[in-house]
Formats: structure tokens, sequence, C-alpha cells
């Protein structure tokens, strides 16, 4: 393989954030020598809807590739939503486990499908599947469907299923579960020290159910699991992703990782290193998420040394490209129709009535 042509695909391998309202000129001039795997909006980037509508043409436009990059988002819902002004503002996902009421999940699922379809957005980090047995965990508290695993489960592949007839590739988070933990993995390393049959029968339920509704991926976690690996936490520990994931729950779409950026593991390595490793485990696709395009390219020549000294086997490398080519071909080979005037779409009497009824079970 030709030194462009391995940069190129190694590009693939980048989910990137950026600063500001406008693509810079440095993440242009990394998606031009390396093609991109895909872009993570954030709040900020985003004034308000017809803006981000056009950032998104503007990052479909950004490879030349056969197939677009994923332009993607944390659109949750609650507190975990990067698109405020000018859209829906809906409820946490708990409201949804309080009501039971699974055709509501649908419905919110179907609106929210919708606005982010016409802003241009292709792929949701959406929904949580960790399920809230902790009270005291913060960091996901109400972003959890439910603190049952059934529930979470039947909740999860149904907002799963609406996104995905909508042409939005959802993404179940985080594997293999973040609802039992206390410390956040935004500033430290939490550890869940369940037993192996606890971990399968209740953290693994959501998952399990989401691979049998086809999602289209899942994203794993910096927390570590005793159980399964006394060193790595899961995002860079081949037992996780590859021992659990693909071979005993037989998931064969995309992994990401959450974000690397994440003092779990940027606080205990380099990125550019822990990037290595989580690929080496078995993810897909990173996340660099704060916009340092100097830290994005030191990650990509990283993943490039690794592939020319045989660190990364390059073997490594291609499934995960074949299977991202099999995922965007899903979603985004075909144009998807036009979306009609955003302030039709956005925040409408439909949507706003969906949220309404939401909010009734915060």
């Amino acid at each position: 393989m030709s030194p462009r042509a391995l940069r190129h695909s190694i590009g693939q391998l980048l989910m990137a954030g950026f600063p500001g309202t406008s693509l810079s000129v440095e993440l242009r001039a990394l998606a031009r020598e390396f093609s991109l795997g895909g872009v993570v909006y954030f709040a900020r980037n985003v004034e308000e809807p017809a803006q981000v509508a056009e950032l998104s043409r503007q990052i479909v436009e950004l490879t030349d590739d056969d197939l677009p990059p994923w332009v993607s988002v944390d659109q949750e819902g609650g507190r975990v939503a990067r698109f405020k002004r000018g859209f829906t503002l809906w409820p946490p996902m708990s409201t949804l486990g309080r009501s039971g009421d699974v055709d509501l999940a649908r419905r919110f699922a179907r609106a929210l499908a919708a606005e982010l379809h016409a802003v241009g957005v292709t792929l949701d980090f959406a929904p949580v599947l960790d399920i809230f047995t902790n009270p005291d965990n913060t960091v996901i508290g109400d972003r959890a469907l439910a603190a049952r695993a059934g529930e979470v489960a039947t909740l999860g592949t149904a907002i799963i299923d609406e996104l995905q007839r909508a042409g939005i590739a959802a993404c179940g988070k985080h594997f293999p579960g973040h609802g039992d933990t206390l410390a956040d993995s935004h500033h430290d390393l939490p550890v869940v020290e369940h037993e192996p049959e606890r971990l399968r029968a209740v953290e693994f339920e959501p998952f399990r159910a989401a691979i049998a509704a086809g999602v289209a991926s899942l994203m794993t976690c910096h927390v570590r699991v005793p159980a399964f690996d006394e060193h790595n936490p899961g995002t860079l520990s081949p037992r996780v992703v590859r021992g659990l994931l693909r071979e005993e729950l037989g998931f064969d779409g995309l992994v990401f990782t959450d974000d690397m950026e994440m003092r779990a593991i940027a606080g205990r390595m380099p990125v550019p290193d822990a990037c290595v490793a989580a690929v080496a485990a078995g993810c897909d696709a990173v996340l660099v998420c704060s916009g340092n395009h100097d830290l994005q390219g030191a990650t990509l020549e990283a993943l490039i040394r690794a592939v020319e000294s045989g660190a990364l086997p390059y073997a490594r490398v291609d499934e995960a490209l074949a299977r991202q080519r099999r995922v965007r071909r899903r979603f985004l080979a075909e144009p998807r129709p036009a979306a009609g005037p955003l302030a039709e779409v956005l925040a409408s009497d439909a949507h706003l009535a969906v949220a309404a009824e939401m909010a009734r079970f915060a």
C-alpha cells in the first residue's frame, strides 16, 4: 500500500471534534491529508439551525471518498443535547422509563430523527443503554432510561428502531456498562466490581437486545471491569471488545470509543498511544473531540507508525475499514429525501406535544 493510501485509510478511524461555528482551516487540511471517518458536533459548534445545516453540507464534502464522512452528535435529551436553540428541548430519558410507554418512546425517536435529518446529521450517539442501578451515579443519572434491565432493553430498542428507520444510525452506549459507577470517567477511571454472572444477566441485557435489533454501532466506556480485565478500561481491553462484544455477543457493527480525551484515559497515557491501543483492542473508530487538531494529527501519525512497525497489524485496520464501509453503505449510500423547511420540522407543534407528554413524567 502506498503511503498516501495508508494515510487515507487511517484517517477513516478518526471522529474529530472542531472549535467554533465554521469548519477550521486545520480540519480541512486534516481531511485533505488523511480523509476522515467523521465529525462530531458539540454545543460550541452551534449558532442556529440553518448554520448547522450548512455546516453538515460542508462536512459531507470534506472528502472525495465515494461514501461521505459521518456527521454525528450526542443528542440524547435532557442534560446531553448539543442542539438547543431552535430545536425541540427534550426532557431526560428517565421520563420515558417512568412513563413505561413504548409508543411514547417511538414517537420521541421519530421526532428526534426528523430534526437531526433536517440539519444533516447522519449518526446520533444515542440511546444510553446503561442501567441506573446506582442512585449515586451522577454521570449517568437521568440519562438512563430506567433502573431495570428489561425496561432499558425494551425502550432502547424502540428508540434504535425508529432512529434507524428514519435513516439515522444509532449508537448504543456505554459497553460493558456505566450504570453502576461512582466516579465520572470524564475525570477519573471508574471501576465496576460485579461478578461476571451478574454483568451478563443485568448490564449486558440492553446491549444484547440492541444487537438483536440491528443497532448500527455501539460505544465503549472508559470503565475498568476487573471481572473481565483487571488492568485495562473497556475501551482498551481486547477481552471486552473482541472477547465479549464481538465473540460472545456476536456484534458485527461499528464500535466507537468514547472521547479519548476524557481523563479516565488521557490522565493515564498519551491520547495517541491510547488510540492505537483502542484500535488494537477491536474498536473501529476513535473519538478525539476537543478540537485540538494538533492532537488529532498526532493520533493519526501514531496509528500510521504502529501499522508500519507491525505493532498494529494492518489486518485489524482492514477489518475496521470493512466494517465502516458496510455500515456507511447501509446509511449513507443513497441520497436522503429533503427534510423540508427547517421552520416546519424543528420544534414543530407535534414535536413539542411529544416533549410535553414526556415532561409529565419528570
